[in-house]
């Protein structure tokens, strides 16, 4: 009897055990899948916080823009002169660093068809006054680019004789950087240059008759020395 009695006894303690490895086992399984519960969640608070702050970022640098609105644009600006105005087409005027007024009265002429040009006025046809007032800000703003242009003595010497007779200085000052609705001359590209003094003398373009009257009394010559020597004007 006693020995039936210690096998009952061996065997409830083992039952005992068994049971109570497997709540245990049981609770750590629970325990375990709360941590990965609890780690799951964190990983989604931190992909949703790094959600909010690209968000916030790209908010931020779209209110820090000021002419988020006109980008486009600008954009098709930059096919024909260049980025932020830096034109690298000869015959494509320089816009980085011109005067502001100038380049808004441009656009406004061209717009309403008082100066001509083919590939400019389906451009802007569709402009508001406003859009071109911030297009010509945004290209005052930039900084005029370094130039490589170098104009040979002797079309120095004929280029100053046409600025005097002209007195171009009146209007366009000593150092040609223009002056609100005169234009920067200085470190534009000649043919550019040449192109538009032409057009003056030949009545191509008439948005400016004083313009226009002053070309005329100079000849094709003339006007090229004076293209050299503003392209390569450094003071001198």
């Amino acid at each position: 009897m006693n020995a039936n009695f210690f096998l009952l006894s061996v065997i409830l303690f083992c039952a005992v055990t068994v049971a109570c490895g497997n709540e245990n086992e049981s609770e750590l399984v629970s325990k375990t899948e709360t941590t990965t519960s609890n780690t799951n969640k964190t990983i989604v608070v931190a992909e949703t916080t790094q959600t909010n702050e690209s968000e916030s970022i790209a908010t931020a640098d779209d209110s820090e823009d000021e002419y988020a609105d006109i980008r486009d644009k600008l954009q098709t600006c930059a096919a024909c002169h260049g980025e932020k105005g830096v034109s690298v087409i000869p015959t494509n005027p320089i816009l980085a660093g011109q005067e502001f007024y100038y380049m808004y009265v441009q656009l406004k002429d061209i717009k309403s068809g008082l100066r001509e040009s083919a590939i400019m006025a389906p451009l802007v046809a569709d402009l508001e006054k406003e859009e071109m007032k911030k297009i010509a800000e945004y290209y005052s703003k930039q900084v005029w680019p370094e130039t490589t242009f170098k104009t040979e003595q002797a079309d120095i010497s004929a280029g100053k004789k046409v600025v005097t007779a002209g007195q171009c200085v009146a209007c366009h000052l000593g150092s040609f950087k223009g002056n609100s609705r005169i234009p920067r001359m200085a470190g534009q590209h000649i043919e550019y240059l040449t192109k538009t003094m032409l057009d003056f003398k030949n009545k191509v373009r008439k948005n400016s008759a004083a313009k226009g009257s002053l070309m005329a009394s100079f000849s094709d010559a003339d006007i090229q020395a004076v293209a050299k020597y503003l392209a390569g004007y450094t003071g001198q």
